[in-house]
């Protein structure tokens, strides 16, 4: 009976000093030395050299010759040389060295040529021991275009196959390992290809390499140096990465899963709006081969939904643990911490909810029905009722400084923007609260009061309105928000539109402040002229001119010249630069208004009538007034 050959045999021959003698042994060994038989391994690596294997995976790639051996055997050559690097790699200290490393480059050529072939998989597998054996193997990976390689050969793998587990695994690796800001940079097409496959993985799949594509997605999307992929992805001609996403978060969020992978989804669903708009909450949630359709508001409901569980639960447990326990720890602070990241994500998708439901309903367009409208609106209800509460309870604890509480904020501003008259009573008792908050690093309140702008501006329509706002001494709160947006030291927002809401805000309370009795004090009159002066200065657009001289024109109605003199911090220049002020937009009445301009008439009514009242109190106005005619 013949005897099967040993290792001892394979070792012989692996030893010989022809070249047929080792390709004998490697052939041998690839048939029964088993993968985890590390010893084994290590004996056979040390048997045939790192100088045969190298020779052997060349010829393969058609670069250099194993003994006489011509083309014929190359692909097997190819095949046999990368598995038994692959099964070396199997074993730690061989797959951390200096010549596995050096290895790289080659397989990544392999993998770039050889799509659809049966050395692939050992091709992710050699990368994948490699790369987590040592950083220097991660760092040749990437450096030697990995990720450019992975991007083009990623879509051709199939589905929750071993190589895609494989290669995600990479991706992840030198994601987690060279700085985002430099691979946003240099690969945002290729990261936009890969979001493309991964989010099909995401979809289709239903094992654990789902959770994977999430965290990859997660990752690749929601990085503070994701703009780059973000842009890209914009501009691509084939959207489907989009539905793919949608039906992987409506799986993870309608699914028993760990309330960690249900945040990471909504992390993702953070991200995905912010490249696409609110409406992608509302779209396509069936795959091309789905049998049984999905409502298209599906995923605005679960998102809706999970958000409005998080935000109730991170407000209840960051309540306890800033009123409730006297740990006043780094590893406590770094748990508050935490929650309140994780707090700011729920709170976007709300505020985003808010925002889709109000472009829908101001565009009658018939996205959602009566029955999914209604749930939304409840929905958003309850939860501004549950901030409203966090809000009373840091109130009722003397906090108003954190980037939780000014958060809470901007979703209550969100919400009141659209529906002023929301929770009213509530409102207005902790109306002077909010508009005292301050951001972590704000040395006074700004942005909060920025955040309720819009609805302080719609409610200061109605006397009743300018009630409550004076009433808790808002105005002042007002004054000095535009006076920091518009002064020499202004505060650089991206909207705008806040300095025409507070402007607008403050028009409305000088326009009533004789049924509300109401004035501004000396101090405050001043500044805000100032301020208004110097805005004005360097500005020829009519509606900046038109408001600021409409709000002088008010103030003046009770003081003087000679009053505003006597104060310290105004001096003659700032008299001339509201004589100018004036001059310009009483100007205005002798140029041809075109349609879009009309909207300042009712402004230059209000300076036109003022300079009738208080003319003969500024000589200076009056003067320069009588130049221009």
């Amino acid at each position: 009976m013949e005897q099967s050959p040993s290792l001892e045999d394979c070792l012989k021959l692996l030893k010989g000093e022809r070249d047929e003698q080792r390709l004998a042994g490697l052939l041998l060994v690839t048939k029964f030395c088993k993968g985890d038989d590390n010893a084994a391994l290590r004996r056979v690596y040390n048997a045939v050299g790192i100088g045969f294997l190298d020779r052997l995976l060349r010829t393969g790639m058609g670069k250099g010759t194993i003994s006489s051996s011509g083309d014929d055997n190359r692909d097997a050559y190819l095949q046999l040389s990368v598995t038994v690097l692959a099964a070396f790699c199997r074993v730690p200290e061989i797959a951390s060295s200096e010549d596995m490393v050096l290895k790289i480059p080659l397989i990544l050529e392999i993998l770039s040529k050889q799509s659809g072939s049966h050395v692939v998989e050992e091709c992710y597998e050699f990368l994948f021991l490699v790369s987590t054996s040592c950083e220097d193997g991660v760092s040749a990976l990437y450096k030697s275009g990995g990720l450019r390689v992975l991007a083009s050969q990623m879509s051709t793998l199939a589905d929750g196959s071993h190589s895609q587990e494989l290669a995600m695994k990479l991706v992840q690796l030198m994601l987690s390992t060279v700085s985002l800001d430099i691979i946003n940079n240099e690969y945002s097409s290729e990261l936009s290809m890969m979001v493309a496959v991964i989010a099909r993985e995401f979809a289709v799949l239903h094992n654990a390499l789902k959770f994977e594509a999430l965290h990859l997605l997660s990752a690749i999307l929601s990085s503070k140096y994701s703009a780059p992929v973000h842009d890209t992805l914009r501009i691509m001609s084939n959207d489907i990465w989009s539905t793919y996403v949608r039906v992987g978060i409506v799986a993870i969020l309608q699914n028993r899963v760990a309330p960690a992978e249900k945040l990471q989804a909504l992390i993702l669903a953070e991200s995905v709006i912010s490249i696409l708009g609110e409406r992608w909450l509302l779209g396509q949630m069936n795959l091309p081969d789905a049998k049984d359709s999905v409502p298209a508001d599906r995923c605005l409901l679960l998102v809706l939904e999970s958000s409005r569980v998080e935000v109730a639960v991170l407000l209840n447990e960051l309540a306890y643990l800033k009123y409730e326990t006297s740990n006043n720890s780094s590893s406590n602070a770094e748990i508050i911490s935490l929650k309140q990241r994780n707090l700011a994500i729920a709170f976007s998708l709300v505020e985003k909810t808010i925002k889709l439901i109000s472009n829908v309903v101001e565009d009658e367009v018939n996205l959602l029905d009566e029955n999914t409208l209604s749930k939304v609106i409840s929905g958003l209800n309850e939860t501004v009722g549950v901030v409203l509460e966090y809000l009373q309870d840091a109130k009722d604890h003397g906090q108003k400084k954190g980037d939780d509480l000014l958060a809470s904020v901007r979703l209550i501003g969100s919400y009141l923007a659209e529906t002023p008259l929301a929770c009213r009573e509530k409102v207005r008792e902790l109306l002077e609260f909010m508009l005292s908050i301050e951001g972590q690093d704000e040395p006074s309140p700004f942005f909060s009061i920025c955040f309720l702008l819009p609805m302080l501006c719609q409610i200061t329509m109605e006397i009743e309105g300018c009630k409550i706002l004076v009433s808790c001494g808002g105005q002042k709160a007002v004054v000095e928000c535009l006076i920091k947006l518009i002064g020499p030291n202004g505060c650089m927002i991206e909207d705008k539109g806040c300095i025409f809401l507070a402007c607008d805000t403050i028009l409305n309370l000088l326009l009533k402040r004789d049924q509300i009795k109401f004035r501004l004090d000396e101090s405050t009159s001043v500044h805000l002229l100032k301020a208004l002066a110097y805005w004005t200065e360097e500005t020829d657009e009519p509606s900046i001119v038109m408001m600021a001289s409409s709000i002088c024109a008010l103030i003046f109605d009770h003081t003087s010249e000679q009053a505003l003199l006597n104060h310290p911090d105004i001096d003659h220049s700032t008299i001339a630069s509201l004589s100018q002020l004036i001059v310009r937009s009483l100007a205005t009445c002798a140029q041809n208004m075109g349609d879009d301009m009309k909207s300042d008439l009712d402004l230059l009514a209000i300076v036109t009538a003022g300079y009738s009242r208080w003319s003969h109190r500024f000589p200076h106005i009056k003067a320069a007034v009588g130049r221009l005619s």
